[in-house]
């Protein structure tokens, strides 16, 4: 049971780590300069997508899941040091 319990919190943690890296990661509401719109243009029509926020919104996820990620991992790390160091005392 015990098992159980802390695999959801770790699931329940990166979650909500994913969910907290949604609204600050990237400036979508804040418009962009022009330079980086042009940018986002051109990358998605090399790429052959007609619309940049098809391509933007999918590259902002991934790095949100990244973040999320090295988030979660540090946390865990941070975790395992705070347990080591709590036994030998």
């Amino acid at each position: 049971m015990a098992t159980l319990v802390r695999r959801l919190f770790k699931v329940a943690l990166f979650v909500g780590l994913f969910c907290l890296a949604l609204p600050y990661v990237h400036t979508y509401p804040i418009p962009m300069p022009a330079s980086q719109a042009r940018g986002w243009l051109h990358a998605a029509n090399w790429l052959g997508i007609r619309d940049p926020d098809d391509l933007y919104i999918p590259l902002i996820l991934l790095v949100d899941l990244m973040v999320a990620a090295l988030a979660y991992i540090a946390i865990m790390r941070l975790c395992r040091v705070w347990r080591r160091c709590r036994s030998r005392a």
